[in-house]
């Protein structure tokens, strides 16, 4: 028999069912593919592959646009200037304010100090515009409690306790504020998703109903984020890309001292730091926090060495102390606190392999002072310093820094910013420093020794013993 014939309008439709295909979409970062997988692609997470929906391979038909196109030398930027926040450091890290209509994400461990960092700003905003402050968290008048302890009162500050977006919309149209604080996204829900909050489908949509209500209004959105154990931010990945702002808050719990980074920024320097200290009547910003990372002692002590890393844009005087104890165990310990592990125990092969130190029979014991976290390359000759000086018992000479990137052929690499790093030196007292070869910048009042390698740099450190 023949073969049936099929009608044009009829073989138009199965071309469109042909070309309308159901694609699958990764919840976490967004990566999609036209069949199921257990893996995502991109991102190697298991299990978040979702089917999305069918795509058309056809055109798409145009529709009324919101507003018309403009060339960009047309482009009103009035209403993009940043506007500052009252608190400096907070403003540094921005680049200078908040941006108007910008989505900002606030990450960080339980109690590291975001809700007092955020109720502080709020209270200096409040000043200018109305402010509303949503907690899912706590009630209001918890919140309350927290402000008078903190001195954050002011009458155009609203808080309002939700778990709802649309409880939140409404509070949003009856307030109209400048800037918008959430606390905690992970907290809120949306009535029309599936799931439960803090889930990956309630997050994403609750982030992208907060983002179109702050573009549509102009107003300035905070969102606070929780972490999870290793440090990442908790939700979908794609809640980062969608956000103008990432920023992280962290610090050691046994310490005063706080560090607001810039992860993401839109309208700034993605490598800026502010420097906080958090105390029991609020948190203060640090404009010179350099002195809370030296111990002050009346005399050198062996297994220490200060070294100035560059965090952002920000030079900061930094101390590490090493201990090195024989020991009998048949596996010695290797503990590190504000350093990593990995770059650690490489400068210790480099020094038992180019310097004849013997590492394998002893404890090391390596950490910052203040709990600031080094994870330059610059802090490698101080961190081979303050290792040889506990190995020998030697103490470097007063007013001595120390600063480059070791290699494992034993070399000793330059590093960017020198004269800044040294006039940061200079300014807190000290007199000497060993940098790389071809680095000494002229800086008055440091004497700057260039050294090739680590053998030289341990023989301009402790000049008493040659090796």
């Amino acid at each position: 028999m023949p073969p049936a014939r099929v009608s044009a309008p009829a073989a138009s439709v199965l071309g469109m069912a042909k070309a309308a295909k159901s694609t699958f979409r990764c919840a976490e970062c967004g990566w999609t593919t036209l069949k199921w997988v257990g893996r995502c692609g991109e991102c190697q997470a298991w299990g978040t592959v979702e089917e999305s929906g069918a795509a058309v391979s056809g055109g798409v038909a145009p529709a009324r646009v919101s507003s018309p196109a403009l060339p960009i030398t047309e482009v009103d930027i009035e209403s993009a200037h940043a506007e500052r926040s009252g608190i400096d450091e907070l403003d540094r890290v921005l680049g200078g304010g908040i941006v108007p209509g910008a989505v900002l994400l606030l990450a960080g461990e339980p109690g590291v100090g975001k809700s007092t960092l955020l109720l502080e700003t709020a209270a200096m905003c409040a000043a200018r515009g109305p402010v509303l402050y949503v907690t899912g968290e706590e009630s209001a008048s918890q919140v309350r409690l927290r402000a008078e302890r903190l001195g954050a009162l002011d009458p155009k500050l609203y808080l309002a306790a939700e778990n709802s977006v649309a409880a939140l919309a409404g509070h949003v149209e009856s307030i109209a504020p400048s800037l918008l604080i959430v606390d905690s996204v992970q907290t809120m829900y949306a009535p029309d998703a599936t799931g439960v909050p803090g889930g990956v489908t309630q997050v994403r949509e609750v982030a992208a109903a907060l983002i179109r209500l702050s573009k549509a209004r102009n107003i300035a959105t905070v969102l606070v984020g929780h972490v999870t154990k290793d440090g990442s931010i908790a939700g979908p990945r794609v809640l980062e890309h969608l956000v103008d702002v990432v920023l992280s808050f962290d610090g050691d719990r046994h310490s005063p001292l706080r560090l607001l980074r810039a992860v993401k920024n839109r309208y700034g320097p993605s490598d800026e730091i502010g420097c906080f200290e958090l105390t029991d009547s609020g948190i203060i910003g640090l404009p010179d926090p350099s002195g809370l990372f030296l111990t002050r002692r009346n005399e050198p002590v062996p297994g220490t060495c200060v070294t100035v890393t560059v965090e952002g844009r920000r030079p900061l005087i930094a101390e590490v102390q090493a201990l090195v104890a024989p020991t009998n165990a048949p596996q010695p310990r290797r503990t590190t606190s504000g350093l990593d592990s990995a770059r650690t125990a490489m400068i210790m092969a480099v020094l038992e392999r180019r310097a004849g130190m013997q590492m394998g029979n002893a404890d090391i014991y390596a950490s910052t002072v203040g709990g600031v976290r080094l994870s330059e390359p610059s802090v490698d000759l101080a961190l081979a310093l303050a290792l040889a000086g506990s190995k020998r018992d030697l103490a470097l000479p007063r007013g001595l820094i120390a600063l480059g990137e070791v290699g494992l052929a034993g070399d000793v690499r330059a590093v960017n910013g020198v004269e800044r790093r040294l006039a940061e030196a200079q300014r807190l007292g000290f007199t000497r420093a060993i940098v790389p070869k071809h680095s000494e910048e002229p800086v008055p009042g440091i004497e700057t020794i260039g050294v090739e390698d680590l053998g030289q740099a341990l023989r301009a450190a402790f000049p008493s013993k040659q090796g």
